[in-house]
């Protein structure tokens, strides 16, 4: 019984000093998706992603029917050196980051950004925070 309770408190479970780290990292991953999309920074874009990154939005036609956009990392990455991200002005490139959960090595993160927001999860690989996926939607105007 005194092993199994020892196990219990023994768990992986996450202190605020090894969480600061990761938190950190995260933070810094979504602002190297973001502000690399707006400096059309595309090294920056880069270093941020997972290679087999999923980037999708539902998009919906006149009739109200969906269909899924996709993006895979480097149609990013060369998007971004494109400079797409360049034509937004300077002050209107929100980029308002917020961590909503970390777990083990999985994060899900919530980006507001010029005329969309992007909800990112997050993961780490081989030691660095990338982004595996993303989801996004476009603002109303």
């Amino acid at each position: 019984m005194v092993v199994l309770v020892a196990l219990v408190f023994a768990s992986p479970l996450r202190s605020e000093a090894q969480a600061a780290p990761d938190s950190a990292a995260i933070r810094a991953a979504a602002l190297d998706y973001i502000e690399g999309w707006y400096a059309g920074d595309a090294e920056r874009m880069e270093r941020a992603l997972h290679p087999e990154l999923a980037k999708r939005i539902v998009n919906t036609n006149q009739n109200g029917r969906n269909s899924l956009g996709q993006q895979g990392a480097m149609t990013l990455v060369n998007a971004t050196k494109g400079g797409g991200g360049k034509n937004t002005p300077i002050d209107q490139q929100r980029k308002d980051v917020r961590i909503l959960d970390i777990f083990g090595n999985t994060a899900s993160v919530r980006v507001d950004a010029a005329t969309w927001v992007d909800y990112l999860h997050v993961a780490k690989w081989n030691g660095r925070w990338v982004i595996v996926n993303v989801l996004w939607e476009l603002r109303p105007q």
